[in-house]
């Protein structure tokens, strides 16, 4: 994994995106539910979608936002969506990601990346927390909204 690089979402790398398998049990994590009842309101100008590849390999997604008008805090400099590939995980891809989108926000003056997660064994919360996030309040739904400060 020493050749990983973000490059924005592209006809030519939307297919392997979307193909991204993850390792058994993660699926039902991918979006939480406050993602999906948002995402109606969310302006597609404020998206961020990138592919992180590794080479020429396409091993990872992250879709990010930021909106600094969202009336919702946790939705204004936000990570919408991450998916790395099962086999490409515990090798720093989805570090690498977060960075890169934490970089981004920053560039455009944003103090605070936040990101949604659903507790659960095969969730994500263990990599959100050892990537610096920190729990900071939860959901109508019972799920977790975490903070990262830049």
């Amino acid at each position: 994994m020493a050749d990983l690089h973000l490059e924005p979402l592209s006809a030519t790398t939307v297919v392997a995106a979307n193909s991204l398998t993850l390792k058994p049990g993660q699926e039902q994590y991918a979006v939480p539910v406050s993602h999906a009842e948002a995402e109606q309101t969310i302006d597609p100008e404020a998206a961020w979608p990138r592919v992180v590849l590794d080479g020429d390999e396409v091993v990872g997604f992250i879709k990010g936002s930021f909106d600094e008008h969202e009336t919702r805090p946790e939705f204004r400099c936000c990570i919408w969506q991450i998916n790395v590939k099962g086999s490409a995980q515990g090798r720093g891809v989805g570090r690498f990601a977060v960075h890169g989108l934490a970089d981004e926000a920053r560039s455009r003056g944003f103090h605070r990346l936040t990101v949604i997660w659903e507790r659960g064994d095969a969730g994500p919360e263990q990599f959100f927390l050892h990537v610096g996030f920190r729990p900071e309040g939860e959901t109508r739904f019972g799920e977790v909204i975490g903070v990262m400060d830049l």
